[in-house]
């Protein structure tokens, strides 16, 4: 129903920044819409975290640790997600996987990116 294009992952010193983004396309005549979009992240040996999302209508919701660092934002027209990641810190080095919620009347799925790889040395 949707594929999910990551990009913007790399490696990135303490203290740098990166951007992330997803690009999401929906098959044509698909029934479902777009009701939120996500990051998450999985570290080798643990699993995988919320980071942020993006709710469709504006609002958005953090994981403590990223809070002040990071931002989440939308572009309508290409419907586009960005992470935004300031400030990075070496323990937010982890595989980054776009994550798309879509929604059909009382229908409800998900949809992952591949994921991209950022690495943030000390």
């Amino acid at each position: 129903q949707v594929q999910l294009v990551e990009s913007g992952g790399g490696l990135v010193q303490a203290g740098g920044s990166l951007r992330l983004s997803c690009a999401a396309s929906l098959a044509s005549g698909s029934i479902f819409s777009i009701n939120a979009m996500g990051w998450y992240r999985q570290a080798p040996g643990k699993q995988r975290e919320l980071v942020a999302v993006f709710i469709i209508g504006g609002s958005t919701r953090y994981a403590d640790s990223v809070k002040g660092r990071f931002t989440i934002s939308r572009d309508n027209a290409k419907n586009t997600v960005y992470l935004q990641m300031n400030s990075l810190k070496p323990e937010d080095t982890a595989v980054y996987y776009c994550n798309s919620d879509l929604v059909s009347g009382s229908y409800r799925t998900v949809y992952w990116g591949q994921g991209t790889q950022v690495t943030v040395s000390s």
